[in-house]
């Protein structure tokens, strides 16, 4: 934090954004107070939907258009393609608008790439598996690609029956060179191919809350791979897109949500002249052509479900979580279920193993805002029908709740 004389005179040259402000833009934003005409307007409101967790897709659209059916978020990712399972930002696995999916394979996923192979060949060396780990790692690509090239959407086991290599164990050391664990090979080399943007997840065996995917390559399931951008306009137009939804933000926030280094969003911050604000003694930014203040008094309340992307939208929460970060999150930072009321988080839920919908509200929200939030409880429970729904990721709250 900056000295007083410094905030006052920062305060005098750029416009103060409220906390009151920052909670009605990313309402308006993000679809939560007016539904967003389709799935695809949805997904690209936010960028992309976290899709670690196989359920986190369906709960988000849902969220925010609450007529919306299974079918209709199926459709526009399996029959339309409109949109498409990637992975990008932080090695994280996105539901993208298929026309911004080499936006983010540009920007951020294939500076993944030359680690990640280095990775693999030391791990296939470490493990037993070749001396020349390189080339093993280059083999075993060629035939998974040759694979689905011939034979068309297939199962990491079914390639694995194809490819026996891929059922080959790999090794996983701890930095002290003990053995943390074993993974098969077929999750690294697929892992792998995603990250070079050459395959990608396709519709999955089951159900929609199912993470046993097919694979397919990019050209056979889009009709062409990705065309590789310049890396500078690619960085320019996913900044400009998240300064939209999730701006103001911080340096910081910028940079945990991206993955970038602090040197590239200093850089692309300047390319696409955002708009330095006021966040109460913090340098916040905004979209140079966004910066007008937005008064809207907005009352809503939303159940969000666990790695939603508005909960995931920026390292510094306390603006909209408070105190509740240690029982909402887990360890690693990935959010739980949660209850909204008119821009902060006010508690959690949860299904128990019955189906049944239960919440916590973890502040007081007044007799309208707790009639509220049980009428988005029972609109839950009516969508969520016979399925129940267990986050790939549990915060405490939820292990709790649920018990």
């Amino acid at each position: 934090m900056w000295k007083t004389s410094e905030t006052q005179a920062y305060r005098d040259r750029v416009r103060r954004v409220t906390i009151e402000e920052r909670r009605s833009r990313m309402a308006i934003r993000h679809g939560l107070v007016t539904p967003p005409p389709t799935t695809e307007e949805a997904a690209r409101l936010m960028i992309g939907l976290h899709s670690s967790d196989p359920s986190t897709v369906f709960l988000s659209v849902r969220a925010r258009i609450p007529d919306v059916t299974v079918d209709d978020i199926e459709a526009t990712l399996y029959r339309d393609r409109s949109l498409v399972r990637i992975l990008g930002m932080r090695r994280t696995m996105w539901v993208t608008p298929t026309e911004l999916a080499p936006v983010i394979d540009s920007s951020s996923t294939q500076e993944l790439v030359a680690t990640q192979r280095a990775r693999q060949a030391r791990l296939v060396e470490g493990s037993g598996l070749a001396e020349d780990g390189e080339a093993w790692v280059q083999e075993v690509s060629v035939q998974v690609l040759a694979a689905l090239r011939s034979d068309g959407e297939l199962t990491a086991r079914e390639l694995t029956e194809i490819i026996p290599e891929l059922g080959e164990k790999i090794t996983i050391r701890k930095k002290d060179g003990s053995i943390q664990g074993t993974v098969g090979a077929s999750t690294r080399i697929l892992f792998l191919l995603a990250t070079e943007g050459l395959i990608l997840r396709a519709q999955p065996l089951g159900s929609w809350t199912s993470s046993l995917y097919r694979w397919a390559t990019v050209e056979s399931w889009l009709g062409n791979p990705f065309p590789q951008l310049d890396v500078g306009e690619a960085k320019a137009t996913l900044l400009q897109a998240w300064l939209r939804a999730f701006g103001p933000g911080t340096e910081t926030d910028i940079k945990w949500w991206t993955g970038w280094s602090l040197t590239s969003v200093r850089q692309t911050l300047e390319r696409v002249a955002a708009a330095e604000v006021d966040l109460d003694g913090v340098t916040g930014y905004l979209a140079g052509a966004d910066t007008d203040p937005i008064t809207d008094e907005i009352s809503w309340v939303r159940f969000l479900p666990s790695l939603d992307p508005t909960t995931m939208g920026w390292k510094e929460r306390d603006w909209y979580l408070g105190d509740k970060g240690g029982r909402l999150f887990d360890r690693n930072g990935n959010a739980g279920p949660t209850i909204w009321v008119n821009g902060r988080v006010v508690g959690g839920w949860a299904q128990r193993k019955d189906g049944e919908v239960v919440y916590e509200l973890m502040e007081d929200v007044g007799r309208e805002g707790t009639a509220a939030v049980e009428d988005e409880a029972s609109r839950l429970q009516k969508w969520l029908g016979d399925t129940t729904v267990t986050p790939r990721f549990r915060s405490p709250h939820d292990k709790n709740l649920s018990a």
